[in-house]
């Protein structure tokens, strides 16, 4: 977005928004953050929190590349400006070592840090509020059974007038809803198990849906699929069977993908390879089962799939005989020369939603960048793909690409070289 529209957003929001701000800055909630116990966990509530923060993926966030773990400093693109992490460890002067359970609470819950400021949803307080109070204390106890370490947070640096707690209350007003998860009583509890980690904990929606200019999803739309911002990577909808709905899968092999990163006829790649590495290949076959379970049950339903366009209409290269030997001096011999893959090695390309599916955006960057299955206990040498950014030029990119999506009875769109060059061009630094 353009500097002077990102002001013009900003100012509309402030000044549509002013009294919803002042009113949401002054409402107090219901925490109660005085400290009136010390604080002695157990080893076992030490042990439980130490997997639910895995469950959380909170290492991954909070602890900069060479940093200590937990310690913060990482920085976090946004389209408003970078945010950093904060220190997590027992630290008294730059942790959370002054902190009470219920400050670590309340941030969990209700997005406020332990002097009442708003926090930015960078840190994902709009899932994590579903997090019932005694796993919220469980963690914290693992937390300040960490290292302490003395690590200054770093101030954000956030484009006005997004860097003011004004701006942050309209858009909590908008978006935010504190609100614990209620379990459903018309599902099992391995239903509500599932939803639970989904929803809250593993806040899938964060990635999985789609998100407007100022950066906000609704409910109605959680888990329909969205571009994850400023990493120029679509994580698809979990809700259509057209994109990475699973409705129609086999449970055990949901469990599969989420606990070696592949699965039949599918592996996980981008930041998702990230997630099944840090997170939930540490998780437990049960609680595997209760997310598949629930990801099962999602509705499969949705409007169908646009019509593919034809390659004419997508300006698609018009020579298929040099497509055609592109993929086979470049892509046959791990993926087939009819697109079958091999098991347990490379997936297939034919009849594969991750190929087919509308957005692109996947493709170009794995065609681009090359990638790795993530390296799991049950699949702790995955094959990987090399990266063709130099060796491919963006027509032929787009033409390889597109030469995919068209061939063994796949029969989507094609790939346009401009698509390939804004890829290229917005490849972070």
């Amino acid at each position: 977005m353009k500097t002077t529209s990102r002001w013009a957003l900003g100012i509309a929001v402030l000044v549509l928004g002013a009294v919803g701000a002042i009113w949401a800055l002054n409402v107090q909630d219901e925490t109660d953050v005085r400290t009136t116990a010390a604080f002695a966990p157990t080893g076992s509530l030490i042990a439980r929190g130490a997997y639910l923060a895995r469950a959380g993926n909170c290492m991954a966030c909070h602890t900069a590349r060479g940093g200590a773990s937990y310690a913060g400093g990482l920085s976090i693109p946004t389209p408003f400006g970078t945010v950093f992490t904060s220190n997590l460890t027992p630290d008294a002067n730059t942790g959370i070592g002054s902190w009470s359970p219920a400050h670590f609470w309340r941030a969990m819950h209700n997005g406020r840090s332990k002097s009442g400021r708003l926090l930015y949803p960078a840190f994902p307080y709009t899932s994590y509020t579903q997090v019932t109070r005694e796993d919220s204390d469980a963690i914290f106890a693992f937390l300040r059974s960490q290292p302490a370490v003395n690590q200054p947070n770093r101030p954000h640096a956030l484009e006005f007038p997004f860097n003011s707690q004004a701006a942050l209350a309209v858009w909590r007003a908008l978006y935010f809803k504190p609100g614990e998860y209620q379990p459903n009583a018309s599902r099992d509890a391995e239903w509500n198990r599932g939803a639970y980690l989904v929803g809250g904990l593993g806040h899938c929606s964060a990635c999985h849906s789609p998100r407007d200019a100022l950066g906000g999803s609704r409910q109605s739309l959680a888990l329909a699929g969205g571009l994850i911002p400023m990493q120029n990577w679509y994580a698809p909808s979990l809700t259509s069977v057209h994109e990475a709905g699973m409705a129609d899968w086999d449970k055990q092999h949901i469990v599969q993908l989420l606990q070696t990163g592949m699965a039949p006829g599918a592996s996980v790649s981008g930041p998702m390879a990230e997630v099944v590495l840090r997170s939930t290949q540490h998780l437990t076959d049960q609680d595997l089962g209760a997310m598949a379970t629930y990801l099962k049950a999602l509705p499969g339903a949705s409007p169908a799939p646009k019509a593919p366009a034809s390659p004419r209409t997508k300006s698609a290269p018009a020579n298929s005989e040099k497509t055609a030997k592109l993929y086979e001096q470049h892509c046959a011999q791990c993926h087939g020369d009819k697109g079958q893959g091999i098991p347990n090695a490379y997936p297939p390309l034919a009849g594969n939603r991750a190929v087919t599916m509308d957005a692109t955006d996947n493709l170009v960057q794995m065609v681009l960048n090359g990638g790795f299955a993530p390296a799991t206990r049950g699949n702790p040498r995955p094959f990987g793909m090399p990266p063709f950014m130099l060796v491919l030029d963006d027509s032929e990119v787009a033409g390889l690409i597109s030469h995919i999506r068209s061939s063994w009875g796949n029969q989507a769109g094609a790939v346009t070289r401009l698509e390939v060059t804004r890829a290229r061009s917005n490849q972070p630094h």
